[in-house]
């Protein structure tokens, strides 16, 4: 069983920048790879970033690249999200979540659907 919790959302003007953090519970967080995804109200989740378990490997959906940054600290059991240049558009609860059914696999996950544990999600309102 892992539990995550998410904090750093909060409401901030376009161009701001907001830093989230996943913090999970269990000794095993070093060996999942963790992702992070939004939902839009009315909209379905969908996938923002996501970081392999060594920190070696991320991709970002491509609304996203070059502005947002995902990162991990294994030491501290905690995944970050650092998001710059927010636009409304960015506006939606952000939830982590972690996958342990692929441990220590070559392949990146984008869909909801893979991941196993997620967190209650934290929101994120941007105004123009």
């Amino acid at each position: 069983q892992v539990q995550l919790v998410e904090s750093g959302g909060g409401l901030v003007q376009a161009g701001d920048s907001l830093r989230l953090a996943c913090a999970a519970s269990g000794r095993a967080f070093s060996t999942y790879d963790m992702a992070w995804f939004r939902q839009a109200p009315g909209k379905e989740r969908e996938f923002v970033a996501v970081i392999n378990w060594s920190s070696r490997s991320t991709r970002y959906a491509d609304s996203v690249k070059d502005r947002f940054t995902i990162s991990r600290d294994n030491a501290k059991n905690t995944g970050y999200l650092q998001m710059n240049s927010l636009k409304p558009e960015d506006t939606a609860v952000y939830f982590c979540a972690v996958q342990i059914r692929h441990l220590f696999g070559s392949t990146l996950y984008f869909s909801p659907r893979d991941y196993d544990y997620w967190g209650q999600g934290t929101q994120v309102t941007v105004s123009s």
